[in-house]
């Protein structure tokens, strides 16, 4: 019996990695507003479903910045035609009515994908934002962001490490 590329990839693939993340995690998130600079450590949450029968991964997060409650939502994929990670992200506090469309490569125990913002008011150039997913183990996984200026030196401005509660 033959098998087509998503299925394949479900089985063994990037998609199975992302179907891997299905369940509720919990963490801390720390956050940078300046380059080595801690600026919060908060509770993080999230919870992982899958999407169009294994296609895509929601991830549903919530946590806090200096006391402020935020929510989250990342949509992650795997484009088999151009061999990308892709994600969509929405959230309460750093994008505002805003969102980003990433894509990117697969890294040794993970993927990375890149999109950029801006907002006129602030002048034309855009700055970029990398979000780096590393697969730790089947119970903990990070999730790290940096910004990219527009003149290309990028800092830390995210990092959770979450575990498995179910």
């Amino acid at each position: 019996m033959t098998t087509n590329k998503f299925e394949q990839s479900l089985a063994n693939g990037a998609h199975n990695q992302l179907q891997n993340l299905i369940g509720y995690w919990r963490g801390k998130t720390k956050t940078w507003f300046e380059k080595d600079v801690l600026a919060d450590e908060s509770d993080a949450e999230a919870t992982i479903t899958s999407l169009l029968d294994g296609r895509f991964i929601s991830i549903d997060y919530q946590s806090s910045l200096e006391g402020k409650p935020f929510v989250g939502k990342m949509i992650l994929g795997f484009d088999i035609p151009y061999q990308k990670f892709t994600s969509s992200w929405i959230d309460s506090f750093h994008m505002g009515t805003q969102i980003m469309l990433s894509s990117g490569d697969a890294l040794a125990n993970g993927f990375s994908v890149t999109g950029s913002y801006g907002n006129p008011e602030y002048g034309e150039k855009l700055w970029g934002w990398r979000t780096e997913i590393q697969f730790i183990s089947d119970k903990e996984f990070s999730i790290t962001a940096y910004n990219i200026s527009p003149e290309g030196e990028d800092a830390k401005a995210t990092e959770t490490f979450y575990k498995r509660v179910s």
